[in-house]
């Protein structure tokens, strides 16, 4: 095999799918589609050193904390170094080394992918809550810089996290205005949710390329909580491609170490964490729909934080024109209104809405009405990066939703603050305005409270010219 297996038995059946991509006699420029994605750039070069740094986590945020990281498969030794941060740079004396994981990945059969590469990956374990460290990865040899990141609070502590909406398309040239304006907005920030389509072609190693130097050091310093979109599903094999089967992306699950608490089957696409007082799902809103809303049912039927808020891609209420998941809508929100879920980030639509369903105990909004100000779940629909639709020419007028704001043709991020009863939501152009702004007030007796912020300078914006990317 050309995996060395080493986190799941789940592992093991992405480990034969490769193997046959492997053996299948399948070159490159066999596959239908297999130039529709640029290969990696010339500055992308593997060697020893480490590069495609990325913290994650797979275990508990307050004394844990995973890092991955890519070299050429020449090395033997992969290793991580921590210690505590601290303001002179002998820190690194008292650093404490761990031995990483490591699989060799053989993706030269897989279209677009091309790659033969050795990725990494160390959990840090017994960490002190609220406590800042430095760590860097490398072979005992060739070592990346110091980087520094700091494990979560053991109490609901305030804290602030960034959301992207679709990257997609002209990664680096374009949505790295957005992830390093996130980060210039939000330096404090705990950690980045990406709602899917972080990349357009799933097995594309030129665009995974692109997408870690569009957030650099950013990436190596603030945890991702990344959710895949339909853009990370692709055929691999000309079985696949003459089935219309759609598989996970290749470099999924080598280069993001993330928790296996999710549905089975989907452990690493779908899962759970919780932070400060909040509880943070992730669901894959790809497949297996029916599983997941189960799962969902119990990961919130056992949800004992004060603040709850899922990530997928796929809208409940969508925005894009022609665009709707009538099935999805069917089988999740119920359990999203049943146990009133706070915030639903989403992607997929390439426009901006944000709105929100009536308190789980009514059952529509009553028009220009006081009670309107409490509220069941807000969802929102958001895109950070270049590739942009119109709008529904009938808004939500379709569902039992009420749309609050929308913009097309801009790019987006959110800066989310969680803080006691308070959840704040802002959402930033990358020229640094805000566009849109609430606040939402937790109350024991009821439905959350909205107040609404948004400035009345900031105008809709609608879309007047933009790049024609096909929506397929």
């Amino acid at each position: 095999m050309r995996f060395l297996i080493d986190r799941s038995n789940r592992r093991m059946a992405f480990s034969v799918l490769t193997v046959l991509a492997g053996v299948s006699g399948l070159a490159a420029v066999g596959m239908p589609g297999a130039s529709s994605a640029p290969a990696a750039p010339e500055w992308e070069v593997l060697s020893p050193y480490p590069d495609r740094i990325v913290l994650t986590w797979s275990q508990d945020p307050t004394t844990t904390q995973s890092v991955t990281w890519r070299t050429d498969p020449t090395v033997t030794n992969p290793v991580a170094q921590y210690a505590l941060a601290s303001p002179g740079p002998r820190f690194e004396i008292d650093a404490v080394t761990m031995p990483a994981r490591s699989e060799v990945v053989d993706f030269r059969s897989v279209p677009d992918a091309g790659v033969v590469a050795k990725y990494h990956s160390v959990t840090f374990h017994d960490l002190s809550p609220d406590t800042l460290y430095a760590y860097r990865v490398g072979d005992g040899e060739r070592w990346s810089e110091w980087f520094h990141f700091r494990t979560a609070s053991r109490e609901p502590e305030p804290f602030s996290f960034i959301y992207f909406g679709d990257a997609q398309n002209d990664i680096l040239s374009l949505w790295s205005r957005a992830i390093r304006s996130g980060y210039t907005a939000a330096p404090d920030a705990r950690f980045m949710v990406h709602a899917g389509d972080l990349v357009n072609s799933a097995h594309a190693d030129g665009e995974w390329a692109e997408w870690f130097r569009a957030g650099g050091f950013i990436h190596a310093m603030v945890p991702s909580v990344p959710t895949p979109g339909n853009h990370e599903y692709r055929p691999i094999t000309p079985e696949d491609e003459e089935d219309e089967v759609r598989r996970l992306s290749v470099f999924w699950t080598p280069q993001f170490t993330l928790p296996e608490n999710g549905a089975k089957g989907l452990e690493e696409s779908s899962y759970y964490m919780d932070y400060q007082g909040m509880r943070m799902v992730v669901m894959n809103s790809n497949e297996r729909l029916e599983e997941q809303a189960v799962w969902l049912e119990g990961v919130l039927a056992q949800d004992p934080q004060k603040w709850t808020v899922v990530a997928f891609h796929h809208p409940v209420f969508s925005s894009g024109e022609g665009r709707d998941n009538p099935r999805l809508r069917s089988l999740w929100k119920p359990v999203l209104d049943r146990h009133g879920v706070d915030l639903v980030l989403q992607g997929h639509d390439h426009t901006y809405a944000r709105g929100r369903s009536p308190a789980p105990e009514r059952n529509a909004f009553t028009g220009a009405n006081a009670r309107d100000a409490e509220i069941g779940t807000m969802y929102v629909v958001s895109v950070s990066g270049a590739k942009m639709y119109q709008f529904k020419p009938e808004r939500w007028d379709d569902y039992e939703a009420k749309l609050d704001r929308q913009a097309e043709n801009t790019q987006l991020f959110q800066v989310i603050r969680v803080a006691g009863d308070t959840l704040q939501y802002r959402a930033h152009t990358v020229v640094g305005e805000t566009y849109d702004s609430f606040d939402l007030i937790k109350s024991d007796a009821g439905p959350n409270r909205l107040v609404d912020r948004t400035p009345a300078s900031a105008a809709t914006r609608s879309l007047t010219d933009s790049p024609a990317y096909d929506r397929r």
